[in-house]
């Protein structure tokens, strides 16, 4: 399976990483670490030596109960950053995470290789007709609710039920709209509870029925740290154990904090099988 990152070709064959860059003051793990340029430089450049393949920027947090920014606040943040990312490193695949089609918009036409969605389109319909026009792979999440309320009392008869249903009707709706490359991010914490997300971690190789890449980002989530009762910030081990566990249920792309731990599960797993 590839992925076509406007004209460059990415082999999923073996999984890859994705290394989350949050502008954020206010993320649930890294809130208020790289949002300064001497920060996200260094912090970039780490996860590109220890072997993420895209990087994925973001300048606003979607931690439960996070305040919503507008585009003028979230422009902002976004783009001074990102325009000298984008400057000094040509050769690497940015992801943007937004809803909003008019970062979009501006985002690919700098020239980022993709578009990360947490609302699938339902917050700004128009950020489809953007993507499809620069041809660029769009990661489809599935959510319950915003992140102002997701988690207040997330329901399901039967969760992974559900999302194979959202996900192939999203599939056929993307497609209409011109986007040729979707990836499945079933959204672990954004609208469900901790049996929720391992529900559908358990059962992540009926995912494949849906013939697309398949994202999972469970990064020092709640699902681990939680469970563990610990800080985020110890929650390191916990997420390479299910990290393993994405794996071998045939997860093709990591969505990580910590690259170099998450590139030494892959490789290990390459020489188990």
């Amino acid at each position: 399976m590839t992925l076509n990152c406007r004209g460059t070709l990415v082999d999923l064959t073996i999984p890859k990483i994705m290394g989350i860059l949050n502008l954020t003051p206010d993320s649930f793990y890294d809130g208020g670490r790289f949002d300064s340029w001497d920060a996200a430089l260094k912090q970039t450049q780490k996860m590109l030596e220890e072997g993420a393949t895209i990087i994925d920027v973001g300048a606003v947090s979607s931690r439960p109960g996070a305040t919503a920014l507008n585009t003028e606040e979230e422009s902002k943040r976004l783009f001074p950053l990102l325009s000298e990312l984008l400057r000094v490193f040509p050769e690497t695949l940015f992801s943007v995470d937004t809803f909003d089609s008019q970062i979009a918009h501006k985002a690919l036409d700098q020239g980022v290789a993709l578009i990360n969605d947490i609302s699938g389109g339902a917050s700004d319909a128009a950020i489809l007709e953007i993507v499809a026009q620069y041809d660029a792979p769009y990661v489809c999440m599935h959510m319950q609710g915003s992140p102002q309320n997701m988690q207040d009392q997330p329901e399901y008869q039967s969760v992974v039920e559900e999302q194979l249903l959202y996900f192939s009707q999203k599939k056929e709706q993307l497609y209409k709209a011109g986007i040729q490359d979707v990836i499945i991010d079933p959204g672990f914490g954004f609208g469900k509870n901790k049996d929720h997300n391992y529900q559908i971690l358990k059962n992540l190789k009926h995912y494949h029925r849906l013939k697309s890449p398949l994202m999972v980002g469970i990064s020092r989530k709640s699902m681990i740290y939680k469970t563990l009762n610990i800080p985020p910030e110890e929650a390191l081990n916990g997420t390479t154990s299910l990290h393993t566990v994405a794996l071998q249920h045939g997860a093709h792309i990591l969505r990580v904090h910590d690259v170099k731990e998450a590139v030494q599960v892959v490789e290990l797993l390459q020489a188990l099988n």
